[in-house]
């Protein structure tokens, strides 16, 4: 029998599409991005391998069916005529979540409650079961969702369960901490390669050291972690132990990393040591209690990345732009080195004292963010040996 072959979508944070997409291709799975998400087809394998090494979208849902629907009747038939029985057994909990955007449909709660109601018709025709009896749903999760924009439907199954960025390390995080998978994101914006020194010197909890030295050791973010769609009865156990079997062979636990977390506050870099022993990384970081302003280096051709608090609270934004200043003071003579530094404040340029070489516009959540960065000297090429 030919293996099923599902339609699949990894969603991410607006502006990290292009990165998703990459990193789908480079695990030699085909793409096409949009805005919000990668587009792309494959096997319960594909599903295991990109929930277990994507490290920059949110989650890989199944997208079960996909139309226009223009009346709430419409609606209830389309997703009414989808196969619901090869996805949900007979005792599945499936909540219906929803979102309506610029739609004829645009009451959300309606569009949920239609779409729940299509699918137990569905499944009672199928399981025989009498419409005086309500479905147990006391089995494995199945979370879907009906999304509208413009009268286009989508309704898709999440195999993830808990978002991606859910890597299983934080023990303790600081007071605004940085989504592991926006980390790994700024990681992926610089140009840093293990060969070369790494630098939070605004670390916290150390986030972005540990996804840094993730991608060094070609450790997969998701290995410490189970998903949604393994509880499922249709999805073979043996899937996610091969991919899980070859993730462990891919690692590169020898590659010596430099990579280094510093923090003005003793209680961060605790946690930040705590996070890292946890997935097993201790060693290849170094993190020490340290001002900014305090910062020195003889090293060359390494690569800063600070993601420093932004001020939005109240009183704050003077220490903050302070922070700044002391950052172009201490980073401006490292002439070889990158850096990248992510805030909320357009005027950082200002206060840090130099043009950026280069501006990218993130979203951190909701808020919109520009990743500064200052581009280094190229090392010289080392001289190719002659055969």
């Amino acid at each position: 029998m030919k293996e099923k072959t599902f339609e699949l979508v990894a969603t991410a944070a607006s502006g990290l599409e292009a990165l998703v997409g990459k990193e789908l291709r480079n695990l030699g799975i085909e793409c096409q991005v949009e805005n919000g998400r990668a587009r792309f087809k494959g096997t319960v394998e594909t599903i295991a391998k990109a929930n277990l090494w994507l490290r920059t979208a949110d989650r890989i849902k199944i997208v079960v069916g996909e139309f226009d629907a223009y009346s709430f009747d419409e609606l209830f038939e389309k997703v009414k005529a989808l196969p619901w029985e090869d996805y949900l057994p007979l005792d599945a909990e499936f909540p219906v979540a929803g979102k309506s955007i610029k739609s004829k449909l645009y009451s959300t709660p309606d569009c949920q409650a239609i779409t729940k109601k299509a699918i137990v018709n569905r499944l009672r025709e199928y399981y025989h079961r009498p419409a005086s009896v309500p479905l147990a749903e006391t089995g494995a999760l199945f979370k879907l969702e009906v999304a509208l924009l413009k009268d286009h439907v989508m309704v898709t199954l999440d195999t993830t369960g808990p978002s991606l960025f859910k890597r299983g390390y934080r023990l303790e995080k600081g007071g605004a901490p940085l989504k592991e998978n926006m980390a790994a994101a700024l990681v992926q914006l610089t140009n840093w390669h293990t060969d070369r020194p790494f630098v939070d010197p605004v670390c916290g909890s150390g986030t972005i050291c540990i996804e840094a030295a993730l991608i060094g050791h070609n450790i997969a973010p998701g290995f410490n972690r189970e998903f949604a769609c393994e509880a499922w009865d249709w999805f073979p156990a043996e899937t996610f132990e091969k991919v899980r079997a070859e993730a462990d062979a891919a690692a590169d636990y020898d590659v010596e990393l430099d990579i280094m977390g510093t923090d003005i506050n003793g209680r961060m870099i605790d946690i930040a040591r705590a996070n890292a022993e946890e997935i097993g990384l201790g060693d290849s970081i170094t993190f020490k209690q340290q001002a900014l302003k305090d910062f020195k280096t003889e090293k060359e051709y390494g690569v800063i990345l600070a993601n420093p608090p932004y001020g939005e609270r109240l009183g704050e934004e003077e220490s903050v732009r302070q922070l700044y200043k002391e950052m172009g003071e201490v980073f401006r003579p490292l002439k070889t080195w990158s850096k990248y530094i992510l805030t909320s404040d357009l005027l950082f340029e200002e206060f840090y004292g130099e043009k950026a070489t280069k501006k990218r516009k993130l979203y951190n959540g909701a808020l919109r963010t520009d990743l500064f960065q200052y581009w280094g000297t190229r090392p010289p090429r080392k001289p190719r040996i002659e055969e």
